[in-house]
């Protein structure tokens, strides 16, 4: 039997056109001027990567790395970096080094593009052995002293070069971290061994396993940083400093030579183990975790400079890992989403979205109105009653007050409580009332002539939002944008009573809003680029991740995820016990099963859902009533605290045995176990189950050109449901897994279960070829709803 995954397939990012029979959409590799462009904005970014030295009549030498935006470290600038060093190290006035970063910021760490073309190509050299060339060789052991001059930032590399030298002076509000966890690595540049050695073990552990920066407020507490100086002076107490260093004014300090701030050897190790244990239950399936451990422990044990070579070793076989090639899929996935052909490559100027309608005080609309109202954003709420209304600014209210930290209290959705706690000093009442004053509830629409967006958010019926948009075209001034935050209904359905087809947009917020990062924006052949611009720009200003995605059904995200429950809801009637399945999916790397998801969500929501995808794809939709038969048991999920699961306040949710007579009723319904016998899978299987046809699904979405690439779809699994970042995303997992895998499992399973699991002719014709699913047709035209 095959395990996956076992050889990763780099999948290259998707760039097809995208058309209709109106309006055609260019690839963006097909764009002859994007193309020129881009080669003029390489050229440049290579003539800005440079690094340069000066030395000044007090013997300092300036060593400056300029690589906008963030100073990179690719490896011109490495490559600079050593020359400049040795150059340094031999001139006879040359006292003393100081490194610093141009514009403002130090550096930002290793390009991250190196990943990508090592991981293409399998050529590790790419990589260099930094740790030991430069930070080694050239910084540690030199008979000048180094001092780094830091302002803005020094992430990843960037610090481990901070690191390296003898002394790090910041400006504040610096921001200091070793993020390369999130990214499948570990840090090469020895910081696995600095970092400890500078702050202790315990607090080294946390900043690299976290991959959380610290400010250099906090640096300076734990002993990273030795100073902190206003902006202006940065440079001169930096040279001042070195000097002193030079001049034997200031210790001479080598980081990777200390070793009072390890502590004793059976703390250290004490230490580690108890970190160790941590990491096997909250990344389980992060190698990367371990890995770093290790890097630290052998520093901890043979010395740090074996503690580098086991770091270089280590970071070598992480970096070629499918994990970092998930995490790197994403990283890069995401600034692509960014990138919309027809709309941000024509010029268009961004209108500023200055007050926002939001109709629906429900927990969408309110969270919706919380996103908005924190960024600084204007919102009118509007509700159909007063009471309803109360209610909608109450929640408003209480997630104010936990997303800002005001409040201790989770589920604190009282106006007057909040009251309460503002006169007794628990909730800032300044802090409460500049926020709260963004909102304002109104019961019609006479506050809508003057608004720049609507966003509607309430129940899922047609009639009512045909209603609504209606009203809203008749309210609202020409210019407004008209978005509905639906789920799963055709937005040509939404507004076929209106002439401003234009303006609609889907606006589709994830549960909780306020919390989950993604904004699906759904477009008509009839949506205007300047409409789908404004709505990316909003979402961007209140910390959303914007993916356009194309008209239909369910859209890019349900619409891929609908047999995700559909496939665990067939295996808990083929006899499969529902918990099991949840286990199974949890250890894949889900947050939680398909049937405690659906316990959270609410089985109204699953109710009505189930009712728009049968009718959109009655040949592959398996209609189970197990839903309906919990609700007819008085279950509802966590809404009543009775559903697969129980819930009771201050515990874990717990499986519910009583739910077993339930699925014997079910499975009687739909009968449709071989033989009246539970089937016998392993917990492979289960997954593969469940997630091939998410995937099935996902082919038929790429084909219809829902979305504009494979990768937009990925980082929206990942955002919005939840899907692994580590995997990569749904597309970017099947092609490690291998399309030729996926489309046989599913073939055997159609033959034996049903047409829930046939293969869609993409999957087939993507297994025949050998093309992995995220790869192009030069030939290939949409015929989508983009």
């Amino acid at each position: 039997e095959k395990k996956w995954p076992t050889v990763c397939t780099q999948a290259g990012v998707r760039s097809v056109i995208r058309g209709s029979q109106k309006l055609i959409f260019p690839s963006l590799a097909s764009v002859g001027r994007g193309g020129t462009l881009r080669r003029i904005r390489r050229s440049q970014r290579r003539a800005a990567m440079k690094v340069t030295m000066d030395v000044g009549p007090d013997g300092v030498a300036l060593i400056t790395i300029s690589n906008p935006p963030v100073n990179a470290l690719a490896n011109p600038i490495l490559t600079g970096l050593i020359q400049k060093y040795d150059e340094a190290n031999t001139r006879d006035d040359v006292k003393a080094i100081v490194i610093i970063g141009e514009g403002g910021k130090f550096s930002g760490g290793f390009d991250i593009n190196v990943f990508t073309e090592v991981q293409k190509t399998g050529d590790l050299s790419l990589l260099g052995d930094v740790a030991i060339d430069l930070m080694v060789n050239r910084i540690e052991v030199s008979r000048k002293p180094s001092v780094a001059a830091i302002q803005g930032l020094a992430l990843g590399g960037g610090l481990e070069l901070a690191m390296a030298c003898h002394a790090r002076i910041a400006t504040p509000k610096t921001q200091l971290g070793l993020p390369e966890l999130s990214l499948g690595v570990i840090p090469g540049f020895g910081g696995t061994q600095m970092l400890p050695r500078l702050v202790g073990v315990s607090q080294a552990i946390d900043m690299m396993l976290s991959s959380k920066p610290i400010t250099s407020k906090e640096g300076k507490e734990r002993g990273l940083i030795d100073a902190i100086v206003p902006p202006n002076e940065l440079l001169k107490a930096a040279r001042l400093w070195a000097l002193d260093i030079a001049n034997r004014h200031k210790p001479w300090m080598s980081s990777l030579r200390r070793t009072d701030r390890i502590g004793s050897f059976s703390e250290a190790r004490d230490t580690i183990n108890a970190a160790r244990q941590r990491a096997k239950q909250t990344a389980k399936n992060l190698p990367h975790h371990q890995g770093c451990l290790d890097a630290i422990e052998e520093g901890v044990i043979f010395g740090s400079y074996a503690g580098l070579l086991k770091e270089t070793k280590v970071f070598k076989e992480l970096v070629l890992g499918n994990t970092s090639r998930g995490l790197v899929h994403v990283f890069f996935a995401q600034r692509l989403t960014a990138k919309i052909p027809g709309v941000t490559d024509i010029g268009l100027k961004t209108r500023k979205m200055q007050k926002v309608a939001v109709i629906g005080g429900g927990l969408m609309g309110a969270g919706i109105a919380t996103a908005l109202i924190v960024s600084g954003t204007h919102v009118i709420l509007k509700e159909i009653n007063a009471d309803y209304l109360k209610q909608g600014i109450n929640r408003i209210a209480g997630w104010i007050c936990w997303i800002k930290g005001l409040s201790p209290m989770w589920e604190l959705c009282h106006i007057e409580n909040l009251q309460g706690h503002v006169k007794k000093g628990i909730v800032p009442k300044a802090k409460f009332h500049e926020i709260m004053s963004n909102v304002k509830g109104v019961l019609d629409y006479s506050e809508f002539k003057n608004v720049d967006m609507v966003i509607e958010a309430v129940i899922e019926k047609v009639p009512l939002k045909q209603s609504i948009f209606n009203d809203l075209e008749k309210s609202c001034p020409s210019h407004c944008i008209l978005a509905t935050n639906t789920s799963t209904i055709d937005l040509n359905v939404v507004g076929a009573r209106t002439h401003s087809q234009d303006r609609i947009i889907g606006a589709h917020f994830f549960s909780p809003a306020h919390i989950m990062p993604l904004l699906e924006i759904v477009r008509t052949e009839k949506t205007s680029p300047q409409a789908i611009l404004d709505l990316m720009t909003l979402g961007k200003a209140i910390k959303k991740v914007p993916v356009v995605v194309g008209n239909c059904t369910g859209f890019a995200v349900n619409r891929t995820f609908f047999p995700y429950t559909d496939g665990a809801h067939l295996l808990a009637n083929l006899g499969v016990d529902v918990f099991r399945i949840d286990r199974a999916i949890s250890s894949f790397g889900m947050p939680m099963g398909p049937f405690q998801l659906q316990d959270l969500a609410g089985y109204d929501v699953a109710l009505a859902v189930a009712v728009e995808f049968s009718a959109a794809f009655a040949d592959r939709k398996f209609n189970s009533p197990l839903v309906k038969i919990m609700v007819e048991n008085g279950r509802y999920g966590k809404k009543n605290g009775r559903g697969y699961y129980l819930y009771e306040r201050g515990s874990k949710p717990k499986p519910d045995p009583d739910v077993l007579p339930i699925l014997e009723e079910c499975r009687r319904r739909t009968n449709v176990m071989p033989g009246g016998k539970p089937i016998s899978v392993s917990d492979q299987e289960i997954v593969e189950m469940i997630l091939f046809p998410v995937v099935n699904e996902a082919c038929r979405v790429l084909d219809e050109g829902v979305v504009v690439r494979s990768s937009d779809l990925d980082i929206a699994s990942v955002l919005g449901m939840s899907f692994p970042s580590y995997r990569g995303g749904i597309v970017f997992w099947a092609d490690t897994v291998g399309a030729g895998y996926v489309y046989s499992r599913l073939k055997k399973w159609s033959e034996t279960y049903g047409p829930f699991y046939k293969p869609s002719a993409f999957l087939e014709q993507r297994a025949a070829t050998g093309l992995p699913l995220s790869s192009p047709s030069a030939a290939e035209k949409s015929r989508a709803r983009m």
